[in-house]
């Protein structure tokens, strides 16, 4: 996953995105992701939508794209500088958007979610490190460190079990009735 949308969230009736520091009983303190960086308090009748639930449509109608591989699109065709911004022309955004998602429902996606989009990987861009996914030989680097720290059959018979040591006393308790 190229950015951590996890706790990053848009906040219905405030502006800009948020990270979302820690629950409260009235609600959740929050943080922005502009330089300022000011935290509040979100309530609960505040509806947080989590950038990481986020699709977007695509002309296959059971099919979306989720938020975060549309930002990795975006980040490896364009990086952190975006040629268009959330004021730029309709047909500019409008063909930003078939660059990034070609098959993209122009019915159901909207002009403002398209600006928001524009508006949100700014704002993460800016704001998040991007993490270069992990590659095949990555991983097969990795597997092999993986296996070695898994515990042997002989390490597992040296230390004897919690239930091991009842059975052992209930085994005990039935030879000292007879």
């Amino acid at each position: 996953m190229p950015y951590d949308l996890k706790e990053i969230a848009a906040i219905s009736g405030m502006p800009g995105l948020y990270r979302l520091v820690k629950p409260t009983r009235a609600g959740v303190i929050i943080e922005s992701l502009d330089a300022k960086a000011a935290r509040s308090v979100a309530s609960a009748r505040n509806k947080v939508s989590l950038l990481q639930e986020i699709s977007i449509y695509t002309q296959d109608y059971d099919q979306t794209v989720p938020l975060t591989e549309v930002f990795d699109r975006i980040h490896l065709k364009y990086g952190t500088e975006l040629m268009v911004t959330p004021k730029s022309e309709d047909r500019d955004l409008s063909a930003f958007m078939g660059e990034i998602i070609p098959d993209y429902d122009r019915e159901r996606v909207y002009m403002s979610d398209i600006k928001k989009l524009v508006q949100w990987y700014q704002a993460v861009s800016s704001t998040l490190e991007y993490q270069a996914p992990a590659t095949d030989t990555e991983e097969a680097a990795t597997a092999p460190a993986e296996e070695v720290e898994a515990p042997t059959a002989a390490t597992t018979d040296e230390a004897p079990t919690k239930k091991s040591k009842v059975k052992k006393k209930a085994d005990d308790t039935t030879a000292d009735q007879e």
